[in-house]
């Protein structure tokens, strides 16, 4: 695990909320120009959308749907240095609508990539540990691709573009030794799938042998890579007791300011909890990556403290006697690099 050299998250990544126009409507106050864009409305049903520099600012894919890769205008229009700019969809700018986007920093418009058996395009940002890897399936088992981090990531969310309706697949490595012990369909509410695992090395990552949602001759996929940076990132599971007003502390070594919830060996749906739809404990606001439903309420919800997060409902969403994993983002890194790798105090 590395340690951060990042005392402002912002710049790399930050949730912000707009109100929609029905016009040109430049969005800013992100902190960073955004790589990937992941927006949702919060008032009534709409898709979720996200789009990224690598793929092109037409090019939309839904967490929501397994349908393949959209192309508009209408929708982000550009990467803009501090946000970025909609068009008149309806799905991300109907005029007064309320919305959410939550928003990554990778490296930019991305680079060709030949480590690996398959070529792939990167755009890297390995300070955050965060990669948006496209490339080409060839219907061979067991092929490495590309990632541009250098270090191992611990999470791996894939979509296929073009050819079939998919939905997404989350692999997560919950134990840090290189091998994906949980897949789930980021699209769905199934349980966790125990078998065709990935691997993740230090520049590539290793499809499954089997299932072609991954791999499937000539068929466009993107990956957005996600390896732990200490006192940034945070990625791991939990079980929880079941227990009112008083579940499990994650710890995670910072004060998040986004995390993601969800049950992995029962049926349920995905959680979205962050600082800005909710500002003071418990957060209690939801939105729900595979659904397009608009805000939701968790009572109790989840408290954001300094170094984690406390689980206060008993919900089987996120706090009953079960077990989930989760992903979370930092408001305020709680460690930095100072020279030769050394973690500094508190930030």
């Amino acid at each position: 695990m590395a340690y951060s050299s990042i005392t402002k998250s912002s710049l790399h990544f930050n949730t912000v909320t707009y109100t929609g126009t029905g016009s040109t409507n430049a969005i800013t106050g992100v902190g960073h120009q955004p790589d990937l864009i992941w927006w949702k409305c919060r008032n009534s049903a709409k898709n979720h959308g996200l789009t990224d520099v690598v793929r092109g600012n037409t090019k939309i894919i839904r967490t929501n749907l397994t349908d393949v890769e959209d192309t508009s205008s209408d929708y982000v229009q550009s990467f803009d240095s501090d946000g970025f700019t909609l068009g008149t969809n309806g799905n991300a700018n109907s005029n007064g609508d309320t919305f959410c986007s939550w928003n990554w920093k990778a490296g930019g418009t991305g680079s060709a990539n030949a480590v690996g058996d398959i070529n792939s395009t990167v755009s890297a940002n390995t300070t955050a540990g965060f990669s948006i890897v496209t490339y080409t399936g060839n219907s061979s088992t067991s092929q490495t691709v590309g990632h541009g981090l250098g270090v191992k990531p611990s999470v791996l969310w894939i979509k296929r573009r073009t050819g079939g309706a998919e939905s997404w697949v989350y692999w997560v490595d919950t134990d840090f030794n290189g091998t994906s012990d949980i897949r789930l369909l980021l699209s769905g509410t199934q349980a966790n799938y125990n078998n065709y695992p990935v691997t993740f090395q230090t520049t590539t990552f290793t499809l499954p042998s089997t299932n072609d949602t991954a791999w499937n001759s000539s068929d466009s996929y993107v990956a957005y890579c996600f390896a732990e940076i200490k006192g940034f990132s945070k990625f791991g599971k939990y079980d929880a007791t079941g227990t009112s007003n008083d579940g499990p502390f994650i710890y995670t070594g910072f004060k998040p300011a986004w995390v993601l919830i969800k049950r992995y060996n029962s049926t349920e749906n995905w959680y979205l909890f962050d600082n800005k739809r909710d500002t003071i404990n418990p957060i209690e606001t939801v939105l729900y990556p595979n659904l397009n439903n608009s805000d939701g309420s968790l009572s109790n919800g989840i408290d954001l403290l300094s170094n984690g997060f406390k689980v206060q409902s008993s919900n089987t969403a996120v706090g009953a006697g079960d077990n989930y994993t989760y992903m979370a983002f930092a408001a305020e890194p709680l460690v930095a690099n100072v020279g030769q790798g050394i973690p500094a105090t508190a930030i």
